[in-house]
């Protein structure tokens, strides 16, 4: 589901952007400075963790705990680094009407809305509140003992994986829909992950590349001994659950990769849709599908008109991969099919 904000918004009162950076590199932790100091030039507050103050330097910054207080009231979270620290982040947006905007300073950088080059554009959005948002379908997970109690819960923007806790041993569970037994086998574990995950731990086990913007769940085998351990796409409404046999191996549960909890032993994991989505801010108009071109370095040509074959320089980044305005081995333009669009 997409809410796109109007092209000028006039917000009331002060302009709150919370920062989120990895500080453990430098060129990073530069950016980000010179971000806030653009950002508070423009009259918004720069707000800072307080695990990342002294290392970020920024006076004049408004510097708050690492809770679910920290960006209550701001306008942006704005996340300097990889996957990595925008989940980090999104675990502080996730009580608020914050929206998450993320520059990648990592490798892939799949959440992330722009690259560091862009940055001064993106702050000219920031600054002008000419920016889309997403909001992204999260899941709740609770963890229920043998006699049904629930006795753990979390949540996860990307994936929840119900993994077997002993390496040597292999994981036996039974894999449920809305309270009816669907399959059983033997894996190293089971993952539940959402559209916006698709592309992340659920891509890696072999799960559907799905459209962030597909109102859907995912349930991923991970190395499943059994001849029907297809990925499922289930209903985003939707209760899945995983049920570990009293006398198999212990499991656990670990969501993002950054929380994990031990399910009891007999016991059970279930999965739905979070109350509460995830929003992330968009200032350009590339295209999911622009955005997988990009980020894996697709081939978009045809195999009969690739001059290359260094992966990623496939099309120019200005050219729509739809009108077919790529660009030919010899540096040329062509292809067919009308006028390119610049804003792919």
């Amino acid at each position: 589901m997409t809410e796109v904000s109007p092209t000028v918004w006039a917000p009331s009162g002060n302009r709150h952007v919370l920062l989120t950076v990895h500080t453990g590199r430098h060129d990073i932790v530069e950016l980000a400075r010179s971000s806030a100091a653009r950002l508070a030039k423009a009259g918004i507050t720069v707000r800072l963790l307080e695990d990342e103050a002294d290392a970020l330097g920024i006076e004049g910054a408004q510097v708050v705990p690492p809770d679910a207080e920290a960006a209550r009231g701001a306008e942006i979270v704005m996340v300097f680094g990889g996957d990595g620290t925008f989940l980090r982040a999104a675990e502080l947006a996730r009580y608020s009407n914050a929206a998450l905007m993320g520059v990648n300073l990592g490798r892939v950088g799949f959440l992330a809305e722009t690259e560091p080059e862009a940055v001064e554009e993106t702050l000219t959005a920031i600054e002008r509140c000419e920016y889309s948002v997403e909001k992204r379908l999260a899941i709740e997970v609770d963890v229920l003992d043998a006699t049904g109690a629930v006795v753990g819960g979390t949540w996860a923007l990307n994936e929840a994986s119900v993994e077997k806790s002993e390496r040597s041993r292999v994981l036996d569970l039974v894999v449920a829909i809305d309270g009816r037994p669907l399959t059983s086998f033997g894996c190293d574990g089971v993952l539940f992950a959402t559209p916006t995950g698709s592309t992340a731990y659920a891509f890696s086990a072999g799960g559907p590349v799905v459209w962030p913007d597909v109102e859907a769940m995912l349930v991923v085998p991970s190395n499943a001994h059994a001849l029907f351990s297809r990925p499922l796409v289930t209903s985003p409404d939707s209760v899945l659950t995983v049920a570990i046999p009293a006398d198999g191996n212990r499991a656990r549960v670990s969501a993002d990769g950054r929380r994990a909890l031990e399910v009891p032993e007999g016991g059970r994991v279930d999965v739905r849709r979070a109350a509460r989505p995830v929003r992330i801010a968009r200032v350009h108009k590339t295209t999911f599908g622009d955005r997988l071109v990009a980020k894996f370095g697709l081939p978009v040509r045809g195999f009969r008109d690739a001059r290359r074959h260094d992966p990623g320089h496939e099309m120019a980044p200005d050219r729509n991969v739809l009108t077919r305005g790529y660009v030919r081995g010899d540096g040329g333009e062509g292809g067919h099919g009308g006028d390119t669009d610049d804003d792919a």
